[in-house]
């Protein structure tokens, strides 16, 4: 039977965005195998990783404990990870391998190489880019070049990274393909009383609900918006607003200080991992996004498959779902303030909700227009492609 391994270093990366490639292998005949390490908790929760597990069973997939680290500056993982790694390929026979993230994927690919197996790569936002660190490109760049002419195909989610793979790498095959695929159907459903889950989270009809959804880290941002609504808060009465962040992480308690510091913790709230985001969505009067870095944000095709109002950071990745300049922002606390004020503030007080939803009401169109080619059809349809191509 055709075999094909499955790699990634947190097993988030696959239960989050890998599950319909799965289903498309096991359709086409293949076992599937999926590595990675399952004893990390820094994305999702033991409770979450042991469910995903049971997800996997069920489909009769089988699952390879390896320890990757997160970051390329643990040698010795590494080492281990990858002797582990290459005797797994050369015991198993796999017709090919599908990885993701940048340590699984080097790992993976130097492995291979001894191999002589079949690589599919796919980068979800090379961690060089416009307006990257200078160290980004002194490490990943020269890496990823490198491995890229040990990549059989080479799978890009952005424009961006698209563009400069097709002129700079070497891989054989450099395909772009939009996302993982968003399904609309599952985020078209409108809560009937929005005011009861709007209830369940304490916030009040006349309240302005501001949402935001991803990991408690440094390159989520989230403690941007925090320092914002306190400066906010210096002019305006935000009484009537309440801020909601989704997510856990190794800086929660950072930025609970940081709340408690500015005197905010009755009008933002961390509320954890969550399995409801599409009813948070729907119930929310506008979704912020202040990402430092992206590929193209799951979290942010999700808040806009439910039309909810966004804004977001001018990078990589937010370029490609969200049009309107006048919804985007960089990362400078001076121009964070300015478009919160703009789209929250009017005559020097807090604005109601109508008057937000009709502010946004035309980028809320053009943004779920531009996302229909992100659908999971779409995105299924040129995986199947990747995957048949020998």
């Amino acid at each position: 039977m055709k075999k094909v391994l499955m790699i990634a270093t947190v097993p988030s990366m696959i239960g989050q965005f890998n599950m319909n490639n799965i289903h498309i292998l096991i359709d086409m005949g293949y076992e599937v195998h999926v590595a990675c390490n399952y004893k990390d908790t820094s994305v999702w929760t033991e409770a979450r990783i042991s469910e995903f597990k049971k997800e996997l069973e069920k489909l009769h997939v089988t699952r390879i404990q390896i320890e990757f680290a997160r970051t390329p500056y643990n040698i010795s993982k590494l080492i281990k990870a990858y002797k582990k790694l290459y005797r797994l390929i050369r015991n198993e026979q796999y017709t090919m391998l599908h990885c993701h993230t940048p340590v699984a994927g080097m790992i993976t690919r130097l492995a291979a190489l001894r191999t002589e197996t079949k690589v599919i790569y796919t980068a979800h936002g090379f961690h060089f880019y416009k307006g990257a660190p200078i160290q980004n490109w002194l490490i990943y760049y020269p890496v990823e070049k490198i491995l890229s002419c040990w990549t059989d195909v080479l799978i890009t989610i952005n424009k961006e990274d698209y563009q400069r793979a097709k002129q700079k790498f070497k891989a054989r095959n450099i395909v772009y393909v939009p996302g993982v695929g968003i399904d609309l159907k599952k985020f078209s459903s409108v809560i009937k009383d929005k005011n009861i889950k709007r209830n369940e989270l304490g916030v009040a009809n006349d309240e302005i609900m501001l949402l935001s959804v991803g990991e408690l880290s440094v390159r989520k941002n989230h403690k941007l918006i925090i320092e914002a609504l306190a400066d906010l808060s210096k002019s305006i009465d935000i009484s009537k607003l309440q801020y909601f962040i989704c997510g856990k992480g190794d800086l929660l308690s950072e930025l609970q200080e940081l709340v408690h510091k500015v005197n905010l913790q009755n009008n933002i709230h961390f509320i954890g991992y969550r399995t409801d985001i599409s009813e948070l969505c729907q119930v929310a009067d506008l979704y912020v996004f202040p990402s430092l870095q992206e590929g193209l944000p799951v979290a942010l095709m999700e808040a806009i498959a439910c039309k909810t109002p966004v804004i977001c950071t001018k990078i990589r990745g937010n370029e490609d779902l969200v049009h309107s300049s006048k919804d985007m922002f960089n990362a400078s606390l001076e121009e964070t303030i300015g478009i919160l004020k703009e789209k929250l503030v009017a005559k020097n007080k807090l604005i109601d909700r109508k008057t937000l939803e009709a502010k946004m009401v035309q980028s809320v169109k053009k943004n779920y227009k531009n996302l229909l080619k992100y659908s999971v059809i779409e995105v299924e349809k040129r995986m199947k492609e990747i995957y048949k191509r020998k």
